[in-house]
């Protein structure tokens, strides 16, 4: 039997994705995911303590009708 981990998990289909992971898939920089996430009510950003995940279907979205970023 196979050992199914988060870790084994597609970045394509997981729902929340980590600075680094979301740089990978959308592919732009850590430091400017961090500034498009720094307000507070981000409504692509959810906080896992002092952990910040972006919620992967909304900031799709954001970015689809976006003109630049």
């Amino acid at each position: 039997m196979e050992n199914k981990n988060t870790k084994d998990v597609a970045i394509a289909d997981k729902a929340l994705l980590t600075l680094e992971e979301a740089a990978k898939y959308f592919n732009i920089g850590i430091n400017k995911l961090r500034i498009m996430t720094n307000e507070e009510n981000c409504p692509y950003v959810v906080w896992n303590g002092s952990k910040r995940l972006i919620k992967r279907k909304p900031f799709e979205e954001y970015l689809y009708s976006s003109y630049s970023i």
